[in-house]
Parts: structure tokens; C-alpha cells; sequence
């Protein structure tokens, strides 16, 4: 065999059409080139197949290529996790959620059996709660500060009067609203304790009931008036991360 170079294409021909006229050589094969096909035309239709082949090629490979990417834009997962070790804490003071299941199980009977919209149900502790929180214990939290730094003596007084009636009243709601919060969530069917939600309930109750006890030992021990205004500034602190930790809890379902 033999090649033939062009600018465009490589031809294999046999030996046989290569030999030269003046030299004898063994032609195993017969060649004659077809005369009805012209020397241009193979070497322009091998050229045309090649570029095909070549075009082919490139576009199997683009097609491979965009399926690769198809499939990783389909096979891609955005996923968003939240953790919050709040609830793991106390956990096990906490009352058995069975207990409670059994004291509130009549009532939520008599919730269900009411009928109200959903929408009341879902959100109508939460809403409660806000207003308890930002009104009564904000302005609340606010006379309490008029108490400590105000040179007003009128305003002061006010804020005497008016600050531990404001947040008894808090104090009471918020207990009352825990068990709303309870009959909520059995209404719908969810876990009342596993939430980092309750166990912050728990803990801003248990505080409150400390902070309203030590206004009665003031008398003779004037540096619990300095803890009574850190740890007040604490609670409320606590319960706006409850409140936060409430919203999620119910955008959860």
C-alpha cells in the first residue's frame, strides 16, 4: 500500500497504481483506477467524510458534556438545618409529656370539638403572647429602668406603682398562655416538650417567679435591688429568644 498526501486528505492506494511505468513490480492485486470517478472527487468525498466524522464527534461529545450538567443542576439539593442544643438542656426536669397529655386531654376533646379555623388555632397563642410580651413587659421593663435612674420624683413613684403590677400581670398571662400554648399543639396532633420553645417557657417561668420574690427581701439588702434589674434585663432577653424560637416552631407545620 501506499500513501497519497493532499492538503485536505490522505488516500490509501495500492502499490500496484504507484509503480512506475520503467520498473517491474509483483502486483498480487490488480488496481485500475475507475474511470467514471474522477482523482478530485475521492480525494473531496474522503475529505467531506472525515469533517463529518469530525463534526459527529464534536457534537457527541457537547451532548455528553450538557447531560453531565443537566444531570448535576437536577441532582442538586439545597438543604437547610437547624439545631439548637436549647432543648437538651433540663430536659429532664421538665414534666412527662404523658402527664400532661392526660390533665389536658378532655379539654383540647372540647377545643376539637368546637370547630375553629385552623388559622385561630395555630396562631392564636402565638398572637396572644406577643402582646403580652411587648406591651406589658416591655413598658414594664422600661418603668423599671425610670425607677432606677430617673431624678423625677413623680415619674418615679409612677414607675414604683406601676412596674410590679405590669409585670405580675405578664407573669400571670405568659402561665395562663403556657397552657394555650399546650392545648394548641395537642389540638394539632405535635410534641409539646421536645421543642427548645418549651424548655425556654419553662426556664422564663421559673425565673419570673424568682424575680417577683425578691422585691419582698429589699428591705436591709439593697444590692438585690442591682440583681433584681440584671436578671429582670435577662428574662426579657430570654423571652424574646422564646418568642423567636416560638415563630419557627410555628412555621414548622
Amino acid at each position: 500500500m501506499a500513501l497519497l498526501m493532499n492538503a485536505s486528505a490522505v488516500v490509501l492506494l495500492p502499490n500496484a497504481y504507484l509503480c512506475p511505468s520503467n520498473h517491474t513490480c509483483q502486483r498480487r492485486f490488480p488496481f485500475k483506477w475507475p474511470s467514471d470517478i474522477p482523482e478530485r472527487a475521492i480525494f473531496a468525498s474522503t475529505s467531506a467524510t472525515k469533517s463529518n466524522r469530525r463534526i459527529e464527534t464534536l457534537e457527541s461529545v457537547e451532548e455528553g458534556i450538557d447531560g453531565e450538567m443537566a444531570g448535576e443542576e437536577s441532582s442538586t439539593v439545597t438543604s437547610l438545618y437547624s439545631f439548637s442544643p436549647v432543648s437538651l438542656l433540663l430536659f429532664g426536669a421538665l414534666p412527662g409529656a404523658g402527664n400532661l397529655r392526660s390533665i389536658f386531654g378532655p379539654f383540647v376533646e372540647l377545643v376539637k370539638s368546637w370547630d375553629l379555623p385552623e388559622w385561630l388555632v395555630h396562631w392564636g397563642h402565638p398572637g396572644n403572647m406577643a402582646v403580652v410580651l411587648f406591651a406589658m413587659g416591655g413598658y414594664g421593663t422600661y418603668l423599671g429602668f425610670r425607677i432606677r435612674f430617673s431624678d423625677n420624683l413623680e415619674e418615679k413613684a409612677m414607675a414604683k406603682d406601676l412596674h410590679p403590677k405590669l409585670l405580675g400581670g405578664m407573669f400571670f398571662f405568659f402561665a395562663l398562655g403556657a397552657t394555650g400554648g399546650i392545648t394548641s399543639l395537642l389540638t394539632s396532633d405535635k410534641p409539646i416538650l421536645e421543642s427548645p420553645h418549651a424548655v425556654t417557657g419553662f426556664i422564663g417561668l421559673a425565673l419570673l417567679t424568682i424575680q417577683t420574690l425578691l422585691p419582698t427581701f429589699f428591705q436591709g439588702n439593697s444590692g438585690l435591688r442591682n440583681v433584681h434589674g440584671i436578671l429582670g434585663s435577662g428574662i426579657m432577653t430570654l423571652f424574646l429568644l422564646h418568642a423567636v424560637l416560638g415563630l419557627q416552631l410555628g412555621l414548622s407545620y
